[in-house]
């Protein structure tokens, strides 16, 4: 395994099964290997909202556990920035994965109609709350999101302005992490920040 240098902060972005899930537990990995002092917590943000998602978030439990046995994991699906203010210290590696579905936590509840959906505003006030954390965190923080605005334009207003709601949090996280990481096919690319 190569071995990765730990940011303050990194965001990493990619498409689907780009390999940004496995870039975070490798910088996890790392940092548990660095000193037997060192943690690491996953904040999962993703809800079992149907067969196919339990079963995903199940796989993924038990794929993270032989990956990364050091890693604990605490789910969240809207408290982020509560979330890792509480898990977050110079000894721990906080990953957050992934907040694009924290954004459709916020924006796309299960229990709101398609009729409501187009209604949704970008969540402002957690969305500072995650950027102030971000800042603040006293120790690495790793957090991961989908980058869905390199392909056509989406058909509906509700998918147009998730996009557009997505891409304007990528921005922001962007501008307060030490690093951002691009993943396709599995390779980085370092956008900002020290390789």
């Amino acid at each position: 395994m190569t071995k990765l240098s730990v940011a303050h902060s990194e965001l990493i972005l990619g498409g689907q099964r780009s390999g940004k899930s496995r870039r975070a537990e490798m910088l996890a990995q790392g940092w548990l290997a660095q000193s037997p002092a060192h943690r690491a917590v996953l904040i999962a943000t993703g809800q079992p909202w149907d067969d196919e998602m339990r079963e995903r978030i199940a796989r993924h439990r038990q794929d993270r556990a032989e990956r990364v046995p050091g890693m604990t994991t605490v789910e969240e699906p809207l408290q982020l920035a509560q979330a890792i203010t509480a898990h977050g210290n110079a000894q721990t590696l906080v990953v957050v994965d992934c907040l694009t579905l924290w954004l459709t936590n916020w924006l796309m509840p299960v229990e709101v109609s398609e009729k409501n959906m187009a209604a949704a505003q970008y969540p402002q006030a957690p969305a500072a709350m995650l950027l102030e954390a971000t800042e603040k965190s006293p120790g690495p923080l790793v957090l991961v999101g989908n980058e869905i605005g390199l392909g056509v334009i989406p058909l509906g207003p509700e998918v147009r302005a998730f996009v557009d709601a997505l891409g304007r949090l990528n921005q922001e996280v962007a501008q307060a992490c030490e690093r951002v990481t691009l993943m396709a096919a599995g390779l980085p690319l370092v956008l900002k920040g020290p390789p």
